[in-house]
């Protein structure tokens, strides 16, 4: 009953930068963690960053200082912005949320993902 649909991705030079949406929606109650994962050609998928509900955060080391997670819970949205991009951070960026909803509980959703493209 839960739909994660992530925005932003796109083409970026080296150096640039690119802000990440991720919007739920459905009968929610209440969201806990909230986290950024990607994947690159070849590589296994990886946490970029999460946040939970009382606003603490944890990034990967590789983009520590660089990108900035955060959330707006009255939207029920998570963003990603991601500043200095490198080409290693070309991969499809995929959200992530525990919802509750009116119908289960807490249960792991995942959007379809987007596109990341830093390239010159």
């Amino acid at each position: 009953q839960v739909q994660l649909v992530e925005s932003g991705g796109g083409l970026v030079q080296p150096g640039g930068s690119l802000r990440l949406s991720c919007a739920a929606s459905g009968s929610i109650l209440s969201i806990g963690v909230m986290g950024w994962y990607r994947q690159a050609p070849g590589k296994q998928r990886e946490l970029v960053a999460i946040i939970r509900n009382n606003g603490n955060t944890n990034y990967a080391d590789s983009v520590k200082g660089r990108f900035t997670i955060s959330r707006d819970d009255a939207k029920n949205t998570e963003y990603l912005q991601m500043n200095s991009l490198k080409p290693e951070d070309t991969a499809v960026y995929y959200c992530n949320a525990n919802i509750r909803t009116m119908v289960e509980g807490y249960m792991n959703y995942w959007g379809e993902g987007t596109l990341v493209t830093v390239s010159s």
